[in-house]
């Protein structure tokens, strides 16, 4: 994903990079999101190197601490060798399972993954043309598209990471406004998607590492929430105490 002026929005911010200028704690927030998006993507040799030597859940708790969120850290280093560890990404997140159930004219039963990365696969109340529009529109309103070299639908788990990471950089550095539009995405699809996720990895054994990842990406994005909806209650009594000076 990248914004018009081609900001691209993968990149992990280290605790040291975040500028002076910026809102030190929704800064952070967005390098977490940053990171989590990185982190549901099956691991290269950098990304792997990252979790086995701890630097990963170091550089989570640093910039949990540089927040205002009440959040444990996680532990997200790893021992198992990184063949192991894809072959644990790509049981949970990438192989289906297929099955003939009729050879008399070839039917063939598809079912996807155990967890799916994608929200509308958690939303079997709306349609997945809903959701992916919805999506589509929000990303468009803030000059963010999806990278077309990479085919992913807009309700991938790390495209509305990284567009939770862009608006939380946007916040702090030139936008307050956008508090309330990151606590309507919550409400509209990452934080319902984050629920869904979590439920379906604890239904899984062996998660390991993706286990763990889950967790935390659902006690971040409620304790997200939860903070947010405090400063948008908060500004709109001070929008009402001002009106009713005038």
């Amino acid at each position: 994903m990248a914004t018009d002026d081609d900001d691209r929005i993968g990149g992990v911010a280290r605790t040291g990079e975040l500028a002076d200028d910026l809102d030190v704690d929704i800064g952070a927030r967005g390098a977490i999101y940053a990171l989590l998006a990185r982190l549901f993507t099956e691991a290269d040799e950098e990304l792997y190197a990252a979790l086995s030597d701890g630097t990963v859940t170091a550089e989570v708790a640093a910039l949990l601490d540089r927040t205002a969120l009440d959040v444990e850290p996680p532990d997200l280093t790893v021992e198992e060798d990184r063949a192991d560890l894809s072959a644990r990404y790509n049981d949970l997140f990438v192989v289906g399972y297929s099955e003939v159930v009729d050879k008399t004219d070839g039917t063939v039963y598809n079912e996807g993954p155990p967890v799916s990365l994608y929200e509308s696969d958690y939303r079997p109340n709306v349609s997945w043309n809903d959701v992916n529009l919805d999506l589509a529109r929000a990303y468009e309103y803030f000059g963010c598209r999806v990278d077309q070299e990479v085919r992913r639908n807009h309700d991938h788990l790390r495209l509305e990471l990284e567009f939770m990471g862009y608006l939380c950089r946007r916040e702090a550095a030139v936008d307050p406004v956008v508090t309330a539009a990151r606590l309507e995405f919550h409400d509209r699809h990452l934080r319902v998607f984050a629920e869904g996720v979590v439920e379906t990895l604890g239904s899984e054994p062996g998660t390991g590492l993706y286990g763990r990842l889950g967790d935390f990406l659902d006690r971040f994005t409620a304790a997200d929430v939860d903070d947010l909806a405090a400063d948008v209650d908060d500004l709109a009594a001070d929008v009402g105490d001002r009106e009713e000076g005038t």
